[in-house]
């Protein structure tokens, strides 16, 4: 009753003020926002569809509390490859991923004194960025459900079905310009990738992600493998997950 009476307010301010051409135009573009608007925002398929992933998502991020796994990371600066790190990792009480160290750790820089304070400090910048990158991409990483029905609110979801997958492709889903892409297997009822196109405090510091997906016997699927791209620092960081044991 209410979008009525507005619609009615409209036709009456443009019965007086304009000519008869100029009012249908009017009328006719009145009408089209008032009425296209809404039946977008509430389109019921596509909010049924979206309410299975976020379903799915939640179920995986709570079932995968139950578990710790060994995880690898590579990293190359630069075109150089870093010694890799390999951690036991498990959910904390807090739902925060608790890393420990195992294996040697990285051998001690070399060569004189002025030139290890060189490499510490190198080091130190990087995993400060490191830090804030990955503090960044924990908010993609699994994708959380709250912030997927915000894009569907705000009108920044779309759907692309494909042969035996959906695309969901979310826009401005963390900041600004930002877009992540959900690879949806629609058989198996399970996400088998994650894109993500984001930055670091502003636009020219880009940050991408690859996860792909792989599952577990029995159990939710897991990131078997994350590639981290930011291009601004020339770092590669690739993550590689495994040993799955249920505790």
């Amino acid at each position: 009753m209410i979008r009525s009476h507005n619609l009615l307010n409209h036709r009456s301010f443009a019965t007086t003020c304009f000519s008869p051409i100029t009012r249908r135009w009017v009328l006719g573009v009145t009408s089209a926002v008032l009425l296209s608007a809404p039946a977008i925002a509430q389109n019921p398929e596509l909010q049924q569809k979206l309410a299975g992933v976020k379903a799915v998502a939640a179920e995986n991020k709570q079932q995968l509390r139950q578990y710790e796994w060994t995880e690898t990371i590579q990293l190359t600066l630069k075109g150089d490859a870093k010694p890799p790190t390999t951690n036991l990792c498990r959910y904390g009480p807090d739902g925060q991923v608790q890393k420990t160290l195992i294996g040697a750790p990285p051998a001690e820089p070399s060569g004189g004194r002025m030139k290890q304070k060189i490499i510490a400090k190198k080091k130190a910048e990087i995993k400060a960025y490191m830090d804030q990158v990955k503090g960044l991409l924990s908010i993609y990483v699994p994708p959380d459900p709250q912030r997927m029905e915000q894009a569907y609110q705000a009108g920044k979801f779309s759907l692309t079905p494909m042969p035996g997958v959906m695309k969901l492709v979310f826009n401005d889903y963390a900041q600004p310009g930002d877009k992540m892409i959900i690879t949806f297997d629609t058989a198996a009822k399970k996400i088998i990738s994650l894109d993500v196109n984001t930055y670091l405090d502003e636009e020219k510091h880009a940050v991408t992600l690859h996860v792909q997906m792989a599952g577990l016997p029995n159990g939710p699927n897991y990131p078997k493998q994350t590639v981290l791209n930011a291009t601004a620092k020339q770092l590669v960081v690739t993550t590689t997950n495994f040993n799955y044991q249920k505790l």
